[in-house]
């Protein structure tokens, strides 16, 4: 949920108008607008090389890995979650916080790689991986 819908929704609930603190960290947030949509626009340009280099540096730090196993499946589905993830993180720049990764993207998550074998160590290092990759 955006900034924005939060201070509507709270106000609403409260039956209220937004607070003078609320309007500011609106008018804050429009602020930021251009600079969260170029941000997201280069995840979005960026999404296969980011996820390609992140792989890349992923496997060098921890090269026994089921992406890194030979089977092409298994790589596959490890780069697509990946991009998945950088489009999440995209999404939490346009809306300005990190509620979309919270409601989509960490809900089940360790449940899900644990029962594909995935250790989230891993997972997390691959994460660390993008995220280096994205600010280089």
């Amino acid at each position: 949920m955006s900034l924005v819908m939060q201070v509507i929704q709270n106000s609403d609930e409260e039956l209220r108008y937004p607070t003078p603190g609320e309007m500011r960290m609106f008018q804050n947030f429009c602020k930021t607008g251009e600079r969260r949509i170029r941000i997201a626009s280069i995840l979005a340009e960026n999404e296969q090389r980011i996820v390609e280099r992140g792989s890349w540096r992923f496997w060098k730090r921890c090269p026994v890995t089921p992406s890194n196993s030979g089977n092409l499946r298994k790589t596959s589905s490890c780069q697509r979650d990946q991009g998945w993830y950088v489009r999440l993180v995209a999404y939490c720049v346009l809306a300005g916080n990190e509620k979309p990764l919270a409601d989509i993207g960490t809900i089940g998550m360790k449940e899900m790689y644990n029962s594909l074998g995935i250790p989230l160590a891993n997972w997390v290092e691959a994460v660390r991986c993008l995220k280096e990759e994205a600010i280089a």
